[in-house]
């Protein structure tokens, strides 16, 4: 059966998170209603992985299989119109029959979008407004403990059933534009609320002048009770799905 790939962006305000679930309405069952207006023999939808609640994208990949060839530029235009506003495909691909939107991707890549400034604006977008100054300085110098392989439990919401806690942390690091701090992180999987505890917990160690080592005392006790609150996910975008290995392998 032919295969095919699609970049899926979105706004994740109005939607109960990426994954099906019943009775809500999810990215995953408007875009499996929209494909299957299209074509009813596209049975299933398979995700790079999920994003929670509010959560936004722009590079959730998905794959699906067809009875038959599609012709991906019409397919494209044809989606694009029945979709919901807040929901948008980028790109459409065919791809081998060996890739797995979830299983073939090497790393994931989130951003999450912090205004520190004293007051808010209309233009400042899915961002979370911080208005005591930030030190980017001793806030990359607390990310810096995360990047490597790590048991990320004291990050993980106790709330998730996956019992995996395990994470290879290939990049963390805030860069700063004006009054604008984007958080970059990737890694080649992420536990249940871990980067929005991971942000809530570098605003904790800033708020309470804490050291910046504080954040590997955190990682390392292996407790969801060290750690800051999980912060609001309007923020917090998933950003690229990458399914070659990420460039920057230097780990501490």
């Amino acid at each position: 059966m032919p295969k095919y790939s699609m970049i899926v962006e979105y706004i994740g305000t109005n939607y109960s998170g990426s994954q099906v679930q019943p009775d809500a309405v999810t990215i995953q069952s408007e875009l499996n209603k929209a494909i299957c207006t299209l074509d009813k023999s596209i049975k299933k939808t398979i995700f790079s992985g999920r994003t929670d609640a509010g959560v936004h994208s722009k590079g959730q990949v998905v794959h699906f299989e067809t009875c038959e060839p599609i012709v991906a530029s019409r397919f494209l235009n044809s989606i694009n119109g029945i979709l919901p506003n807040d929901i948008s495909v980028s790109k459409i691909e065919e791809v081998d029959e060996r890739f797995h939107a979830q299983l073939s991707a090497k790393y994931r890549r989130y951003q999450y979008k912090i205004v520190n400034r004293n007051q808010r604006s209309v233009w400042d977008g899915h961002s979370l407004l911080v208005r005591e100054p930030l030190d980017l300085k001793r806030m990359n110098e607390s990310l810096s403990y995360l990047i490597g392989e790590h048991d990320f439990s004291s990050f993980k919401s106790m709330k998730g059933t996956n019992p995996a806690k395990d994470c290879i942390v290939y990049k963390a690091e805030c860069t700063k534009e004006g009054d604008i701090i984007i958080f970059e992180i990737v890694a080649n999987r992420f536990l249940y609320n871990m980067v929005r505890t991971i942000v809530g917990t570098l605003l904790m160690i800033e708020h309470e002048k804490l050291k910046p080592e504080a954040m590997k005392e955190i990682l390392e006790a292996k407790d969801r009770t060290k750690a800051g609150p999980t912060i609001s996910p309007d923020g917090l975008t998933l950003v690229e799905v990458g399914y070659e290995e990420f460039p920057a392998m230097t780990l501490n």
